[in-house]
């Protein structure tokens, strides 16, 4: 498989059981098999309106990057490297001994406004297989000498790429590892109201997964890269400008169409205004690009936050989760 320089080894770990994945609903958490999809979402009115009209959403939504929800072995220790290595703040944690689980939100700042990393450990299980497929994530710093410096004086987390210039280009980077082998990209840039700034995903077909950005969720493409010295190319897709928000790094490596999953990171979510509405435009792109509605829209039982879940064309899981539900959600 060709790599790019955002991968490292990692040693292939043993199959565990699905896990928390997100919410407070027994079916996520425990990795269940999702509810059986309910074939033709809309009814009556709905039924009728025309491809052009539901694809006219995405544009007009107000979405949102909220979370990236993934698994660790040891949430204490996740929390103590990411708060003392990177600076992040542990935002909120909550309990379920009946389902026998624990999470972890952290960032850099509050929920509503700020993207957050949503840690689950599943009791008694210590390691996960992180698969080929994800990347990294990416935090942006005025200073990564110092921060690859306040690293590797931690007793957590090291240093895998020494802070200098990006291969095939000048930005200046290092990366990270934390205890469990998630990567994170050190960047430097100047101040942003988001230094958790992205998520990176490895897909086999990159103008397909453009264009399934663009139409299913409104995603603007922000920056496209061909490295062809070292047979890569990057897009960055998101809702706003990559030093104002959170985005996705999409990376095609050449002749690489496939990644293993593997069962350690579990999904984006991402708010809207209209969980209904939003998965009637992802479902009509499905059909012209691939992926598959996981979870039809709805409430969910107990809190009644509404959302869907699907995957996209490589088989990355995003939900859906309801703007004003996400909010109640956070009081």
């Amino acid at each position: 498989m060709k790599i790019i320089e955002a991968t490292h080894s990692r040693p292939v770990l043993p199959p565990l059981h699905p896990s928390s994945l997100l919410l407070s609903s027994r079916r996520l958490r425990r990795g269940d098999p999702s509810p059986p999809r309910l074939e033709g979402m809309a009814t009556g009115s709905e039924a009728d309106k025309s491809p052009e009209v539901v694809l006219e959403w995405p544009k007009q939504d107000k979405k949102r990057l909220l979370h990236a929800v993934y698994r660790v072995g040891d949430l204490d220790r996740a929390i103590k490297c990411y708060t003392e290595c990177f600076g992040m703040k542990l935002l909120r944690r909550r309990d379920v001994p009946e389902e026998k689980y624990t999470n972890a939100f952290l960032g850099f700042g509050p929920e509503d406004t700020n993207f957050a990393l949503e840690l689950t450990y599943n009791y008694g299980v210590d390691k996960y297989d992180i698969g080929a497929g994800f990347g990294h994530f990416a935090i942006a710093t005025e200073d990564v000498n110092k921060l690859a410096e306040k690293v590797k004086s931690s007793c957590c987390c090291k240093i895998t790429r020494e802070p200098g210039p990006v291969k095939g280009g000048s930005t200046v980077i290092a990366f990270a590892q934390d205890p469990d082998g998630y990567i994170f990209e050190l960047i430097q840039r100047g101040p942003t109201p988001e230094p958790l700034c992205q998520v990176m995903l490895r897909v086999g077909d990159l103008d397909r997964s453009i264009k399934f950005y663009e139409k299913a969720l409104g995603m603007k493409l922000l920056r496209k890269k061909d490295v062809p010295e070292y047979k890569y190319t990057i897009a960055m897709v998101g809702y706003a400008e990559e030093d104002k928000t959170t985005v996705i790094e999409l990376t095609y490596n050449y002749g690489v169409e496939e990644y293993s999953k593997g069962n350690a990171y579990a999904q984006v979510a991402i708010g809207t205004d209209d969980v209904y509405k939003s998965t009637e435009a992802v479902e009509l792109v499905t059909k012209e690009l691939g992926g598959k509605i996981l979870r039809p829209p709805g409430p969910l039982p107990g809190i009644n936050t509404k959302i869907a879940s699907f995957l996209d064309p490589d088989g990355w899981k995003v939900v859906l989760v309801d703007n004003a539900d996400f909010l109640k959600e956070l009081q």
